[in-house]
């Protein structure tokens, strides 16, 4: 990004700045989630029982982690506006203050991760699964500070436009992953096979390797010098820290009804056997992959608005949003289409096993359903966060994810609902999660439009949105 705004808006330069931004952390993210695909395959090799608990162990981690990372990565729009407004000395106090918050994330994080009996039992995961799950929970929780230390350094550099050298960590990551994955999980060279444990233990060792190359970039890198971010870490500063929880507590609860959502439906799923439970990681899975597209776009374009409106550029700002959400919802419907197309081989990628590939494959095509209504809402939920909607979103995600979604696939399910019998099939949640997200998609996208048009048209001294290009 230019370090102030263009004296001329041009519809066309700002979506390829957008889309190469978004394009550099895709890749980035791809590796990321390539953790997550190593982890299954490996696991999927090893046994049925190993992946079934990598499906019940990594669900529980990953809405622990995901949900926290939002009070990390709600301060993105912050660093942006600083750095559209040039204001690059305020930066890094405000990076030192966010370290308070990964402290207290991480505290309790770990809480959770390490004491997980609570939450198994809830969800009735079957007793062969629990002791595993519980194992994979005990090596993976000691990997959240560094997790959440990282998320902090990608949020900054993203902010200030510079995702790429986020990206290249995170593919070195992921080479240094897939060894470990394979060499821990089945042993070899001295050391015992720890089946899906160890692929725990590889996230461990990757997660502490990302924290100490992200710390050595912001020490020797040119781009992070003017932040002057290697100073004396202050006392926490009671109206930043106000600020940051009025932002980021929001925002980290959206997250975590939304991946909640997606983990309460896999343990719920655990109790139709190992079979369900596994087809249901590899369609899990797939969503991951696929939501990558469109949280990529959702990173690029909210440090692109942000940018604008810290240059005091409303309208432009409002421009780029809408901009966005027409590429996340046509992105959208390409990759549902090449997913729907090829749901009928894509489970032999992950498993041997036939009637977990016959039961994913039918599940994919879900999937394919409810990706482009995710795309929206993704990107539209992180644009409402610039202009610093975060409660609305909250109440939207709680009734229509757990209400509608969740709580209307376990009646499908397992209940009933009105003339539907029972299915006893992990497809009546992923049935009722497509619908959720349509009508949140719906919502979201109405509030984008509002909110920006409100700020454009209050906005004093500008062009007006409606001048610019047609988004």
């Amino acid at each position: 990004m230019t370090a102030g705004p263009s004296p001329v808006y041009s519809s066309a330069a700002e979506f390829r700045t957008v889309a190469s931004h978004a394009g550099a952390v895709f890749v980035g993210q791809l590796a990321i989630m390539g953790f997550a695909v190593v982890d299954t395959i490996v696991a999927g090799r090893h046994s049925e029982l190993s992946l079934a608990a990598l499906a019940i162990g990594s669900s529980v981690f990953v809405t622990v982690y995901v949900s926290l990372t939002g009070l990390v990565t709600a301060l993105l729009p912050v660093w942006a506006e600083l750095h559209g407004a040039r204001r690059l000395a305020e930066i890094g106090p405000s990076v030192r203050q966010s370290l308070y918050v990964c402290a207290a994330a991480s505290v309790l994080g770990m809480a959770v991760l390490l004491n997980p009996g609570p939450i198994l039992r809830w969800t009735e995961v079957p007793d062969d699964l629990q002791p595993v799950a519980r194992a994979y929970l005990a090596v993976a929780g000691w990997s959240l500070p560094a997790a959440l230390l990282f998320r902090a350094f990608s949020t900054l550099s993203q902010a200030l436009g510079r995702p790429q050298l986020v990206s290249w960590l995170q593919v070195v990551a992921l080479g240094v992953k897939l060894p470990l994955s394979v060499w821990f999980t089945f042993g070899g060279a001295g050391l015992p096979a720890l089946g899906v444990v160890g692929c725990a233990w590889a996230t461990f060792a990757v997660n502490f390797l990302l924290c100490v190359l992200a710390a050595w970039l912001t020490r020797t890198q040119p781009a992070y010098a003017p932040l002057a971010l290697w100073r004396r870490l202050e006392r926490p500063h009671g109206a930043t820290q106000a600020a940051f929880a009025r932002l980021g507590v929001p925002a980290a609860l959206t997250i975590g009804v939304e991946i909640t959502s997606f983990t309460l439906m896999a343990l719920f799923i655990a109790r139709l056997g190992a079979t369900a439970t596994a087809a249901h990681q590899i369609a899990a899975n797939v969503t991951a992959l696929m939501y990558m597209a469109p949280l990529s776009l959702a990173v690029a374009a909210s440090a692109r608005v942000g940018w604008w409106r810290g240059a005091g550029e409303e309208g432009r700002a409002r421009a780029v949003a809408l901009q966005s959400l027409w590429a996340a919802a046509l992105m959208g419907l390409a990759l549902a289409a090449i997913v729907f197309m090829a749901r009928g081989w894509i489970p032999a990628i992950y498993t041997g096993h036939a009637a977990v590939a016959a039961l994913a494959a039918g599940l994919l095509a879900w999937v394919a359903l409810l990706h482009v209504s995710d795309a929206v809402q993704t990107v539209a939920i992180f644009l409402l966060r610039c202009w610093r909607v975060t409660l609305a979103p909250l109440v939207v995600y709680c009734v229509l994810l757990w209400g509608v979604g969740l709580a209307g696939g376990y009646l499908l399910a397992y209940r009933g609902l009105g003339p539907v019998a029972a299915q006893q099939s992990p497809a009546a949640f992923w049935q009722a999660a497509a619908g959720a997200l349509l009508l949140v998609a719906a919502l979201m996208a109405c509030m984008l439009r509002w909110v920006s048009r409100r700020a454009a048209a209050q906005a004093p001294g500008e062009v007006s949105a409606a001048s610019l290009p047609a988004a």
